[in-house]
C-alpha cells in the first residue's frame, strides 16, 4: 500500500486515507459498519458472500467493497434502500440451507450470521423446499464440524493455506453441492484451530470446549500465552472458577497475533483445573519416603530452617515459564536472603549471548509480516514459534518477501524459500561466520557441505534489498554463533535498508528471564557443588538432584523434579496470577488473573516472599504483582518507565528499549572460528522433512492434561465412526477401546519438557 494520502467521500463525509487502501477497511475504521462474511483482513479477497455491497459514483452497479482499492475523489454510499435490499436478498439465500436453531448451536451468541440477520430485525424467507442437511461429525480430536451450517465463505480454507501453508481443508464439489472438507475425512495437520476461530458461523467448533457452556456465561480475561515465545494474546473464558476455553476472537482481544493461535495455546488449557494439581504443601520427612500433605505454616517453617543451615551452599533454579515478577522475586531471594549468585534458568537453550551482543533493534511481528528479506538461521518456527512462522509465510506469499533458510534439514518453511542452505548435520553454527566476513568462506563451505556461490547468493539478496531485512536466530545455535549473528547485523544497514534481529527462544518468558537475571550459568553448573537446591518450576535434568541433602520445589504437578523434593509448594498457574511475560520481539505483555488460585496454591513470588520473611528478611516490595513490576522497571534499563497502565492496550504492544552495543566482532568471530575448525567435514545431510506436529503435539506435563493431546501425540488415528467423539472410541494411546487391554489407558510424560 502506498503512503500517499488521498481523500474519499463516504456517506457525505470526506475522509483522508492511504492510496490503495481496501475500501471496506476504510469504511469500518471510520464508523461505517459494512457487513461481510467472506472478507478477512490480510487474506486474499474471496468476494463470494456479496454482503459488503456499496454504491460508488460513476460505476454502473453495486460493488463489493472488499475488492475495491481507494482512489482519490472516490464517492461512496454504504447505506441506502437499494443496498439493504441486495444485502437482505443475500441473507435470505444464505439462510436457505442454514438451520434456524440458534439456541442449540455452540456458536450462538457469537455467530456473525446471527448478528447480521438479527440487526435487520426481520428477514423474509420464501424458500419452502427441504434444506440440505448433514450430520455433525469430527474432523480431528480437537475440531468438530457441523456441515449444514456452512455458508461457504472459505475463510477456513484460506487461513489453512495462507497462514499455515498446510491446505488441510479445501472446498469440494460445485454450486449448491459445494462442501468444505478434508482429504480422507480426517485432518492430518498441526491442529491449530484457526479455522474454528475465523469461521463466522457454527460450522467448525472447538472439540475440547464443545457444549460445555454458553459464550455469554463466560467471563473473558485478556492474557498472554503460557507456551510459546511469540507472546500471543488470548482471552480465557471462565465460569465459576473453571477455565472452559481459550480464544483470540477479535470481539474480546485485539492483540499482536490477531485471531491466530496454535494448538497448544488454544486447546491445551485443561491443566489449569486438572484433578492432579498439587493441592497443599507436601513434605517428605525421610529420604525415599512419601510426600505427605502439610500446612503452609509447617512447610515454610521447615524450609526456612533448612535453608538457614545450608545458606552457604544453596543453588537456585528458576523456570523461564513463570512471570517476570516471580523471576525478579527469585533473584532478590538469591541475592538478599541466600547471599549467592548461584542461580540458573532451566532453559534448554539459552539466548543470553544473543542479547548481550545486540547491534540492531529487535523486529516486531508486524515488521516480519512486511519485511522484504528474511533470513532464518537454525530453529524450526513452524513447531516452536508458530506465529513467527505464520508471519514469515504471509510475508512471502502475500507480500513477496524473499526467504533464506539455513538449516541442517528441510523444515516445512523451506517450501517457501528462494534459497535453502542445506547444511551438514551439526554445522549450522558455521554460517554465522559468513555474516561476519567473507574471509572464512572456504572453511564454511567445507564444514557445511555447500558451495561458496550459495553464500555469495545470500549476500547478494541482502545487498539488493530495499526495505527491511530480518535475521532470525534459532536458540539451537551455540552461544558463540548467536553472539556473532547479533553483532554482525549492523554491518548490513544502509540507506534504504534497515536490518532487524529476531531471536527464537523456546519458552514463553525466556527473554524476560535474560532481561531480569542477565547471563547465568547452566542448571548443571549451579547445582553441581550445592548441598541444597531451591527450584521454582522443574529442571531439564531432574537427576541432578539425586544426591542433594535438601530440595525445595514450587510446581503445579508432581513431576520428575518433585520426585527428589523434600518440600513441594503448590504454585498457581498463569490463569491464576497477575504479571507480565516478555516475548521474542521484546514486547512486555500483561498476564491477568482469570480465576482464583485453585486449592491452596499461591503465586510463585508470594511463596518466595513468605519463605524470605520466615528467614527474617524483607525483600523490599509490597505484596502485589504491580509493586514487583515497578521494582523491575526501576532496576532493568530496558524496562525503564513501564507500568501496568502503560501495557493495558493489547493493540499497541510496548517494546522494551534494548541498548545497542558496540562489540569487537573480530574477537567473537575468532571464538566461533575455533569451534568451526573442529567440525568434521564429511557429516551426513538430513533429507527427511519432519512430520507436522512432531514438537507441537508432544506430551508434556501441561499438554498431557488435555486428553485429546494423547491422541495427537500417538499419530492422530482416525476413529471408525467420525460421528462420535474420538475419545469415546479410543484409549489415550490411540488404540481402539474394544481391542485394547483395560490397563493401557494413558501415556507417560516424555522427558519432562512441560515442567514449568
Amino acid at each position: 500500500m502506498s503512503e500517499e494520502k488521498i481523500k474519499v467521500v463516504i456517506n457525505g463525509a470526506e475522509i483522508e486515507t492511504e492510496k490503495g487502501a481496501v475500501l471496506i477497511d476504510v469504511c469500518r475504521e471510520n464508523g461505517e459498519n459494512i457487513p461481510s462474511f467472506c472478507y478477512y483482513k490480510d487474506l486474499e479477497p474471496q468476494a463470494s458472500c456479496r454482503m459488503c455491497l456499496v454504491r460508488i459514483d460513476k460505476m454502473p452497479k453495486l460493488q463489493t467493497s472488499c475488492t475495491i482499492k481507494c482512489t482519490d475523489g472516490m464517492v461512496v454510499t454504504t447505506v441506502s434502500p437499494e443496498i439493504e435490499k441486495a444485502q437482505r436478498s443475500m441473507g435470505e439465500f444464505l439462510l436457505a440451507n442454514h438451520p434456524l436453531d440458534c439456541p442449540v448451536c455452540d456458536r450462538g451468541g457469537e455467530c456473525e450470521l446471527q448478528e447480521v440477520i438479527f440487526d435487520w430485525g426481520d428477514v423474509e424467507e420464501r424458500f419452502t423446499e427441504e434444506k440440505n442437511k448433514a450430520p455433525e461429525k469430527y474432523l480431528s480430536p480437537v475440531v468438530a464440524n457441523d456441515p449444514q451450517r456452512c455458508i461457504l465463505c472459505k475463510r477456513c480454507t484460506r487461513v489453512c493455506s495462507e497462514w499455515m501453508g498446510e491446505d488441510a481443508i479445501e472446498a469440494g464439489n460445485r454450486g449448491a453441492n459445494t462442501v468444505i472438507g478434508t482429504y480422507g475425512g480426517w485432518l492430518n495437520c498441526s491442529q491449530c484451530g484457526n479455522c474454528i476461530e475465523v469461521c463466522p458461523t457454527g460450522t467448525l467448533l472447538d472439540g475440547v470446549y464443545r457444549h460445555a457452556t454458553r459464550p455469554w456465561e463466560l467471563d473473558q480475561t485478556i492474557t498472554t500465552d503460557v507456551y510459546g515465545s511469540d507472546g500471543m494474546q488470548l482471552s480465557i473464558g471462565s465460569r465459576g472458577g473453571e477455565v472452559h476455553r481459550i480464544v483470540a476472537r477479535d470481539r474480546y482481544v485485539n492483540g499482536l497475533n490477531g485471531e491466530f493461535l496454535d494448538v497448544k495455546a488454544r486447546f491445551a488449557h485443561e491443566f489449569v483445573n486438572h484433578k492432579d494439581r498439587i493441592k497443599t504443601p507436601l513434605i517428605r520427612y525421610t529420604k525415599g519416603g512419601k510426600l505427605i500433605p502439610a500446612t503452609w505454616d509447617s512447610a515454610i517453617k521447615l524450609v526456612a530452617g533448612k535453608l538457614s543451615e545450608h545458606i552457604a551452599s544453596t543453588a537456585v533454579v528458576v523456570s523461564p515459564r513463570i512471570t517476570n515478577e516471580s523471576i525478579a522475586a527469585v533473584g532478590l531471594f538469591a541475592r538478599d536472603v541466600l547471599k549467592t549468585d548461584n542461580i540458573a534458568v532451566s532453559d534448554r537453550q539459552s539466548i543470553s549471548a544473543f542479547f548481550k551482543n545486540l547491534s540492531a533493534p529487535l523486529a516486531t511481528h508486524k515488521d516480519i509480516r512486511y519485511a522484504k528479506t528474511i533470513m532464518l538461521i537454525g530453529g524450526e518456527p513452524e513447531e516452536e514459534q508458530t506465529f513467527t512462522a505464520k508471519q514469515i509465510r504471509q510475508a512471502v506469499r502475500n507480500g513477496g518477501a524473499r526467504l533464506i533458510v539455513v538449516n541442517e534439514r528441510p523444515i516445512r518453511l523451506t517450501a517457501n524459500t528462494e534459497i535453502f542452505i542445506h547444511a551438514n548435520a551439526g554445522s549450522v553454527n558455521a554460517f554465522a561466520l559468513a555474516l561476519a566476513s567473507s574471509d572464512d568462506d572456504s572453511i564454511i563451505s567445507e564444514k557445511m557441505g555447500i558451495s561458496s556461490s550459495e553464500i555469495d547468493s545470500v549476500r547478494k539478496i541482502v545487498a539488493d534489498t530495499e526495505g527491511d531485512v530480518i535475521i532470525m536466530c534459532g536458540s539451537d545455535l551455540s552461544p558463540e554463533a548467536q553472539a556473532v549473528i547479533a553483532a554482525s547485523a549492523s554491518k548490513y544497514h544502509s540507506e534504504g535498508r534497515r536490518v532487524l534481529l529476531h531471536p527464537l527462544p523456546l519458552y514463553n518468558n525466556s527473554v524476560g528471564a535474560v532481561d531480569i537475571l542477565g547471563e547465568t550459568r547452566t542448571e548443571a553448573e549451579v547445582i553441581g557443588s550445592a548441598s541444597s537446591v531451591y527450584v521454582v518450576g522443574s529442571l531439564q535434568d531432574a537427576e541432578l538432584l539425586q544426591s542433594k541433602e535438601f530440595v525445595v520445589v514450587q510446581e503445579l504437578f508432581e513431576t520428575e523434579t518433585t520426585k527428589y523434593a523434600d518440600v513441594v509448594f503448590p504454585a498457581a498457574s498463569f490463569a491464576e496470577v497477575d504479571g507480565t511475560f516478555t516475548n521474542n520481539a521484546g514486547n512486555v505483555q500483561r498476564v491477568r488473573k482469570a480465576i482464583d488460585p485453585v486449592h491452596q496454591s499461591k503465586p510463585d513470588w508470594m511463596i518466595i516472599r513468605e519463605v524470605a520473611s520466615a528467614m527474617g528478611i524483607d525483600l523490599g516490595f509490597e505484596p502485589s504483582a504491580s509493586a514487583l513490576f515497578r521494582l523491575i522497571a526501576d532496576s532493568v534499563a530496558a524496562y525503564q518507565g513501564l507500568r501496568y497502565p502503560v501495557l493495558k492496550d493489547e493493540s499497541n504492544p510496548i517494546q522494551a528499549k534494548y541498548e545497542m552495543v558496540d562489540v569487537h566482532l573480530s574477537e567473537l568471530a575468532n571464538a566461533l572460528r575455533g569451534s568451526v575448525e573442529q567440525m568434521p567435514a564429511n557429516s551426513e545431510k538430513h533429507y527427511h522433512v519432519p512430520q507436522v506436529g512432531h514438537r507441537l503435539h508432544r506430551l508434556t506435563t501441561m499438554t498431557s492434561k488435555t486428553p485429546q493431546f494423547h491422541l495427537l501425540a500417538n499419530g492422530n488415528p482416525k476413529p471408525e465412526n467420525i460421528l462420535v467423539a474420538p475419545l469415546e472410541q479410543m484409549n489415550l494411546d490411540g488404540t481402539p477401546r474394544e481391542r485394547a487391554e483395560a490397563a493401557t489407558v494413558g501415556v507417560e510424560d516424555r522427558s519432562n519438557l512441560g515442567g514449568r
